[in-house]
C-alpha cells in the first residue's frame, strides 16, 4: 500500500492553533472513534484556516516539514496499526 500523499492532523489535545509544514492538508478533528470526516483543507496563499467542522485553527510554518505540526502529537498515523491510529 502507497503511503498517504496528503497528510492528516487531529486536535485530541484541544490546543487553539495548530501550526502545520503543509498548506494542503487533511482534518480528522480528533482520533478515531471520535473523528469528524475528514476533510481537505487548502490554505492556498493565506497562511492561516479554521476547520468548518470541529473550529480547529491551522496555521502555516514554513520551517516545518509538511509531515510536522506544533505539537507534534497532532499528526495522525495510522500505518502501524490496522484500522486503529496513533499519536507521531
Amino acid at each position: 500500500m502507497a503511503d498517504k500523499a496528503v497528510p492528516h492532523f487531529h486536535n485530541d489535545l484541544g490546543v487553539p492553533v495548530i501550526e502545520v509544514g503543509a498548506r494542503e492538508f487533511m482534518c480528522i478533528g480528533a482520533r478515531p472513534p471520535f473523528d469528524h470526516p475528514h476533510v481537505f483543507l487548502d490554505m492556498g496563499a493565506d497562511d492561516e484556516i479554521i476547520c468548518q467542522y470541529c473550529s480547529t485553527l491551522y496555521r502555516y510554518r514554513a520551517g516545518l516539514k509538511a509531515t510536522e505540526s506544533n505539537p507534534p502529537a497532532c499528526l495522525w498515523d495510522d500505518s502501524s496499526t490496522a484500522g486503529g491510529a496513533k499519536a507521531a
